[in-house]
């Protein structure tokens, strides 16, 4: 019996350690939306200035990819929900 209890506890524990490592959301260059809505997105979801918005949204339209944000998997599923409700086309990854 003992050993079940720990099994539990054990997938418990990785489970959570799961949710704490670090998650890129990640956004895709798309042929629908204009650079200047998607700069506009990125500041309205996560209070990036114009700067940092512009600079991530030309990442995006040059390199196909931007790695937007890093974090917990729970905020970062929040932000690929917000940008999708925005139709960017967006993926969430453990960093490599």
């Amino acid at each position: 019996m003992g050993g079940a209890m720990a099994t539990k506890t054990e997938t418990r524990t990785r489970e959570a350690e799961a949710l704490d490592e670090p998650w890129n959301v990640v956004v895709h260059d798309d042929p629908v939306n204009l650079m200047g809505y998607v700069s506009w997105v990125f500041q309205k979801v996560f209070g990036y200035g114009e700067e940092r918005a512009n600079r991530h949204m030309l990442e995006v339209h040059t390199a196909g990819r931007s790695i937007v944000w890093t974090g917990t998997r729970e905020k970062a599923e929040l932000f690929v929900a917000q940008l999708q409700a925005h139709q960017l086309t967006t993926s969430l990854e453990k960093p490599e």
